[in-house]
């Protein structure tokens, strides 16, 4: 009786370490391994082992928190069940061959503070339903290849410290939200098609406690010019 005792009480110590995320979060992944041919990624997955041993998953509370597969080779489509992966902070898969456009369904990772698809030849347009990830602190979508307008409402998302745009086919006006987002710390539009850029910095400027004194600098790009603008982390 005390060796059973014994066995089970070692038993219950093991379990938790083998525990694994449930299965539509492990499916998810799996969905993506397969959209963008996992077997062709620089360091791909060895399915058979606990999904925390997988390459850029990071697992916490038997949940994955965060994805990231830089420079990877990763190659094809995001599947729309991505957003199965709902307790995920972190999605980093900039620098590499990725395709089609980014699905609507992204907008349901509601805890997501990190998006990054820099690098990668993503077309269509900019989901509209980011404009819900709420906790959202970087969007980082440049060098694709990326058309229509940015959608007006990711100017609400108040705690976006990074807008990453750089190089795309964008058109049409930067939200005006931003403008006035005291969170926001970095700008990078350049290499689109924008308009009323030059305006736009001077409100950003004014907005976020720069020091540079308009009235004898006004930033006045062209539409296709860089606007890089970094504001002080103390705010001051």
């Amino acid at each position: 009786m005390k060796k059973f005792l014994r066995n089970f009480s070692l038993m219950l110590l093991t379990v938790p370490l083998f525990a694994q995320v449930p299965a539509k979060e492990k499916q998810a992944l799996l969905d993506l391994y397969v959209a963008t041919q996992g077997e062709q990624w620089i360091k791909s997955w060895d399915t058979n082992t606990p999904v925390n041993e997988w390459q850029g998953v990071t697992v916490e509370n038997d949940h994955v928190v965060s994805l990231s597969l830089l420079f990877n080779n990763v190659q094809g489509i995001i599947p729309a069940s991505i957003a199965d992966l709902e307790m995920l902070r972190t999605l980093e898969l900039s620098f590499n061959k990725i395709t089609g456009s980014l699905p609507e369904s992204i907008g349901d990772l509601s805890l997501l503070e990190v998006l990054a698809f820099n690098g990668n030849k993503l077309t269509g347009t900019i989901p509209a339903s980011i404009a819900k990830l709420s906790k959202l602190k970087q969007l980082h979508l440049s060098s694709n290849a990326l058309t229509g307008s940015i959608p007006e409402k990711i100017g609400n998302l108040t705690e976006l410290e990074i807008f990453n745009v750089f190089d795309n086919k964008l058109e049409g006006n930067i939200p005006s939200g931003l403008a006035v987002n005291r969170s926001l710390k970095e700008l990078m539009v350049a290499e689109n098609r924008l308009t009323s850029t030059a305006d736009f910095s001077a409100v950003l400027l004014t907005n976020s406690g720069s020091k540079l004194n308009l009235k004898e600098t006004l930033l006045n790009p062209p539409a296709q010019s860089v606007i890089a603008i970094e504001t002080p982390d103390d705010g001051n």
